[in-house]
């Protein structure tokens, strides 16, 4: 079996945003990066199913070499080889398009990916690459097993859970409880170094969107302090202006 797994390199959480080029790119002067956090939940369901199956695990970022450190960190987890699509991840068609080229020439039993990425939480590449590929694609998984060429899925639906059968090839988007995040041990990251990170140029369309500007949501309101003996004043103040009564 062949898994692939697609991982996106992000700003860390903690992260202090600020743009440049007038409001039109992300400034990356001090910002560590992360592997996506739902990606995480992918990569570690696959490095599950590999210790069942005997998988092989492939990972794919469509990114600059700024993003390496997070793919070296995905193959001291458990993949066994990389590939980097050298170019900057612009809107979701674009990197959809980048998977399903890989896709199309390794022909991939399983492609596993993150439900959204936690930058611009779209939501729409697996989406994408499925029909792209013709093939099956369901999220958010939030448990996944394999029984042969079957994949039985659970998956988060408005009000509860849904459970399916599906049969391989299928594209998935994951997120928690699929798998426990798993932390690199020292002999995964020694290994890391040496297992194969191909970097490849992009293929398909241009660029169909581009960025306007980014705008970062407005500072929080000083807070008032409303004695607990005047609750009068406080719900006056909720009406006239938090305008929440």
């Amino acid at each position: 079996m062949k898994i692939l797994v697609c991982v996106t390199s992000v700003p860390d959480t903690t992260t202090k945003i600020a743009f440049t080029d007038n409001n039109t790119k992300l400034n990356k002067a001090g910002v560590t990066f992360i592997t996506g956090p739902y990606d995480d939940y992918a990569l570690a369901r696959a490095v599950e199913l590999k210790e069942k199956t005997s998988a092989t695990i492939t990972v794919l970022n469509v990114g600059g070499a700024d993003s390496e450190p997070v793919i070296r960190k995905c193959l001291a987890i458990g993949a066994d080889d990389a590939i980097r699509v050298n170019a900057e991840p612009t809107d979701a068609y674009f990197v959809a398009e980048q998977i399903s080229a890989i896709a199309q020439k390794n022909t991939y039993d399983l492609i596993l990916m993150g439900r959204e990425s936690i930058d611009f939480n779209g939501g729409q590449v697996h989406g994408i690459v499925g029909e792209m590929l013709g093939i099956p694609s369901i999220s958010p998984v939030m448990q996944l097993d394999l029984d042969g060429d079957t994949a039985k899925i659970t998956r988060e639906i408005e009000g509860g859970k849904e459970s399916l059968e599906a049969k391989l090839p299928l594209v998935l988007g994951c997120q928690e409880p699929i798998a426990e995040w798993k932390i690199p041990n020292m002999r995964g990251i020694m290994t890391a170094r040496t297992k194969p990170l191909v970097v490849v140029e992009p293929t398909g369309t241009d660029v169909l969107t581009t960025v306007a500007s980014y705008e970062l949501p407005a500072p929080r309101s000083a807070v008032k302090m409303i004695p607990a003996d005047q609750a009068e004043t406080l719900i006056q103040l909720l009406h006239t202006e938090a305008k929440v009564i």
